[in-house]
C-alpha cells in the first residue's frame, strides 16, 4: 500500500473543533487525490492516534507520515504526539512512521491570516492605518512563545503599522490587554487575528477579550483555509523524503 498521511489534531469537547479539522483534511484530500489522508486526535475526539494507525495497519499500510496539526513546537509536539506514536509502533510490527514538522512558522500562515482579515472587512489599503493583535492560544514553552513573537515581527514587516502578539492562556499579554495597549498608543483601528486553527474554548476566549476591549475587527480562526491545506502537503512531502524515525520523547 502507498504511504498515508495522518493529521493529528488536539481535539476538543467543542464539536466545531472536530468539524473544522475534518473540513481541513478534506481539502487536503481534494488537493492530492491519490494520497490517503486520515485524521486523529490526542484527546476528546476519535479516532485516537492509536486507533487511526491500527486501522491503517489492518488495511495494509506500512508507511505513515504523522503530521502534528499545531502552529508551534510546544508540549504536544515534543511529548504527547511522540508518545502516542511510539506506543503504536511498539505493537504494530513493520509500521514505519515519519513525523512531519509542525505548521509554523510559514509564509503561508501569514497569507491565511491576511485572508481572514480581508473576510472580516479589512482591505490592503487599511494596512498602514491598522494595528493587529496576533492572538495565539498560549504556551508555557519558551520556544513556542518566541516563535509567536517572531511571527508578529515578520508580519509587521509586510506593511501593517503594528503587530503585537497576545495569548489566551499560559502567557502574557492577554488579547484584551494588547488591544487596549495599542489603543493607548494612539492607533485608531485595532484588529485581532486569532492564530489558532479550529474553534474551541481558547479561541472563544480570544474573541471575548477582543470584543470586551473594543477591537474594531475580529477575524475568524484559520480553519480550513486553502493555505493551510497546501502547507500540510508541503510538510508531508518534506517528511516523506527523510529517514523514518520518531523524535526522542521529552523528559
Amino acid at each position: 500500500m502507498s504511504r498515508a498521511l495522518v493529521v493529528i489534531a488536539h481535539g476538543s469537547r467543542d464539536p466545531r473543533h472536530a468539524a473544522t479539522v475534518h473540513a481541513l483534511t478534506e481539502r487536503v484530500r481534494a488537493l492530492r487525490s491519490g494520497l490517503r489522508v486520515e485524521t486523529a486526535f490526542l484527546d476528546f475526539n476519535t479516532p485516537t492516534v492509536g486507533q487511526a494507525l491500527s486501522s491503517l495497519y489492518l488495511s495494509g499500510v506500512r508507511e505513515v507520515v504523522a503530521l502534528p496539526l499545531l502552529l508551534t513546537r510546544a508540549f504536544h509536539a515534543k511529548s504527547d504526539i511522540p508518545a502516542a506514536l511510539a506506543e503504536s509502533t511498539s505493537r504494530l510490527p513493520g509500521l514505519s512512521v515519519r513525523v512531519a514538522d509542525v505548521l509554523g512558522p510559514s509564509p503561508l500562515l501569514l497569507t491565511a491570516l491576511e485572508r481572514r482579515l480581508r473576510e472580516a472587512g479589512l482591505t490592503p489599503a487599511d494596512r498602514a492605518t491598522t494595528a493587529v493583535v496576533l492572538a495565539a492560544a498560549g504556551s508555557t514553552d519558551p520556544e513556542a512563545i518566541a516563535v509567536i513573537a517572531e511571527t508578529a515581527r515578520e508580519w509587521r514587516r509586510t506593511g501593517w503599522c503594528a503587530v503585537r502578539p497576545a495569548f489566551a492562556s499560559a502567557a502574557l499579554p492577554r488579547t484584551e490587554d494588547a488591544v487596549r495597549a495599542l489603543r493607548a498608543e494612539g492607533f485608531e483601528r485595532v484588529a485581532v487575528a486569532p492564530y489558532v486553527i479550529a474553534p474551541g474554548r481558547l479561541p472563544d476566549r480570544i474573541t471575548a477579550g477582543a470584543e470586551a476591549a473594543g477591537a474594531d475587527v475580529v477575524a475568524d480562526v484559520l480553519g480550513a483555509a486553502p493555505e493551510l491545506a497546501r502547507l500540510i502537503l508541503r510538510r508531508f512531502d518534506a517528511a516523506a523524503t527523510t529517514p523514518a524515525r520518531l523524535p526522542a520523547l521529552s523528559a
